[in-house]
């Protein structure tokens, strides 16, 4: 691990620190083929970045992305800022023969999606380049072994599929607005913020894509405190549910909410078939709960320790030591810079976060078509 990767992060916020951790953890835990370096810290405001590079030791700061995407001794472009930049951002690095590590969801709008997996195939071709969309979820090591399981037919055929993710953080009507609640910035609201997760996530573990969705969503709260005293728009879904379809017949039924008063970070994914059935939790998430039909009446759910040697990422810990919500990250960062090393594209790749999109995409017009049926008086 002597060639370095060289890593520009555009974006400071919670979101840039996770990333930032993860580049300066993956290597001491991983065997890795390229020593990741993030070199450059870039952020709008100078003082803000500075900070944050003082923080993560990071050596320069910049405040205009383009300078990053010029410079080249810059290897890869991690973007971790709103998702209203993602698309200008991530096509110009692309261009320039750059790597590109984009945060979910892809974009805020289908087009622009569809657009950066176009770029994203064209510098391929040119290049090299490769992109990724940072799904971390998928680098749970009970969801993997969860897909493990469903790939070797632990399920046998797969009927149902249910994922939900809770938050709270808008319960309150008097918390204070953010850029998430600005459709300009943020796309959608809960939807793509965090449905966008468990839309991933079910169809990655289940090997099955959703074909057609019948959806509601809601804005329960549509104008929030401002820091000067006024209040700020919400124009974005505080919820989303939806049911769909997925290829095979199978049926899945999807919530993502931050009105799930007490619940902080619950995303659970659950499917259910012929053989057997899986279910995750992220507030337990160093375990995955199987059920077998075969056991017969001795059935019941057991939950499984995925700490184990030979369990998904389990180069940590002594068995049996819990992992964290940072682990996610730092296994992104080994799967990105081996699949860079080995010039193979990383998953999710841009196209893959481009269907993700698209689900979102259908959604947001199956509710705004709300073709809701009145409930029949006794």
């Amino acid at each position: 691990m002597t060639t370095p990767l060289r890593i520009a992060i555009i974006g400071h916020a919670f979101m840039g620190r996770a990333h930032a951790h993860a580049w300066r953890t993956a290597p001491a835990f991983f065997d890795l083929p390229l020593k990741p370096e993030v070199v450059l810290a870039v952020g709008r405001e100078g003082f803000k970045a500075q900070e944050f590079a003082d923080t993560w030791g990071i050596p320069e700061i910049s405040t205009d992305w383009r300078e990053a995407i010029a410079r080249e001794d810059i290897d890869v472009i991690d973007i971790c800022t709103p998702g209203d930049t993602h698309a200008e951002i991530a096509i110009a690095a692309l261009q320039a023969g750059k790597h590109v590590l984009c945060e979910k969801p892809l974009a805020n709008t289908l087009a622009e999606a569809t657009a950066m997996a176009r770029a994203a195939e064209e510098a391929h071709a040119a290049s090299g380049a490769l992109a990724m969309c940072g799904f971390s979820y998928r680098r749970t090591p009970a969801l993997s072994y969860a897909r493990q399981l469903v790939e070797e037919g632990f399920l046998g055929r797969l009927w149902q599929v249910r994922a939900q993710y809770l938050q709270d953080w808008l319960a309150d009507p008097e918390a204070p607005w953010v850029w998430r609640l600005a459709s300009e910035l943020a796309g959608s609201g809960a939807l793509g913020d965090i449905g966008s997760h468990i839309i991933d996530a079910a169809q990655w573990v289940s090997g099955h894509t959703i074909e057609g969705v019948s959806a509601l969503t809601s804005t329960f709260v549509d104008a929030r405190p401002l820091p000067d005293g006024g209040r700020g728009e919400v124009d974005v879904d505080d919820a989303a549910v939806f049911s769909s379809r997925l290829s095979g017949g199978v049926l899945g039924a999807f919530e993502a909410t931050r009105y799930a008063t007490g619940r902080k970070n619950a995303l659970r994914v659950e499917l259910s078939g012929t053989e057997g059935a899986i279910a995750f939790d992220l507030t337990d998430s160093n375990f995955v709960e199987l059920y077998r039909v075969a056991d017969g009446e001795r059935a019941g759910f057991a939950r499984i320790d995925v700490s184990q040697p030979g369990h998904p990422y389990a180069a940590w810990w002594p068995p049996g030591h819990a992992l964290g919500y940072e682990h996610a990250f730092s296994h992104q960062a080994v799967d990105f810079v081996r699949a860079v090393a080995a010039g193979e594209q990383p998953r999710p790749s841009f196209a893959d976060a481009a269907q993700v999109q698209a689900v979102l995409d259908a959604v947001q017009r199956s509710a705004a078509a709300d073709g809701a049926l009145t409930a029949p008086t006794a």
